[in-house]
């Protein structure tokens, strides 16, 4: 990922993101952006969406705009690596949330699939909660069963942050 305009330089209007994915089995769970439409356009290769039930695939100079609120993942299946750009609007504290997911993995701190483990996820969610949030459960079991678990999960050292 390269950060191409950021929340401070667009007044917090946009996030936008150079990025690059090679062929994965591994999906990233399905998910909202509960106040923020994304976007994605295919510079090169070609991408594959699941977005509230429904498969589409988009290619070379084709975008795809997802609302705020609706259940999605995407995925690189073919052998080219895909090129895009992605964009967030509004931006709100988006690059956070992948800065941390990025020294995580950085620091060797996430599972095969990609994750924090379960305690560690629980505070990273909560300090992310405007900018994404798991499709399932709804929000307010998760919203609860994280609240009731962060304290632990500070106790055991955990930050909800990890630049």
């Amino acid at each position: 990922m390269i950060f191409r305009k950021t929340s401070n330089e667009t007044d917090g209007k946009l996030l936008e993101i150079e990025c690059y994915n090679p062929r994965s089995d591994m999906l990233e769970p399905i998910h909202i952006h509960p106040f923020q439409e994304s976007s994605n356009e295919v510079l090169s290769g070609k991408l594959h969406f699941w977005i509230d039930g429904k498969i589409k695939a988009i290619g070379t100079g084709e975008r795809i705009v997802i609302p705020a609120g609706v259940p999605h993942r995407f995925w690189n299946e073919d052998p080219e690596e895909a090129h895009h750009i992605a964009r967030f609007s509004p931006a709100l504290n988006i690059a956070g949330f992948f800065d941390t997911l990025f020294a995580l993995a950085r620091d060797g701190k996430l599972n095969k699939d990609g994750k924090p483990n379960f305690l560690h996820a629980c505070l990273i969610i909560l300090s992310h909660k405007d900018e994404i949030r798991l499709a399932k459960p709804p929000w307010v079991i998760q919203y609860f069963t994280y609240l009731l678990l962060a304290p632990i999960a500070r106790l055991l050292g955990y930050r909800k942050s990890y630049p």
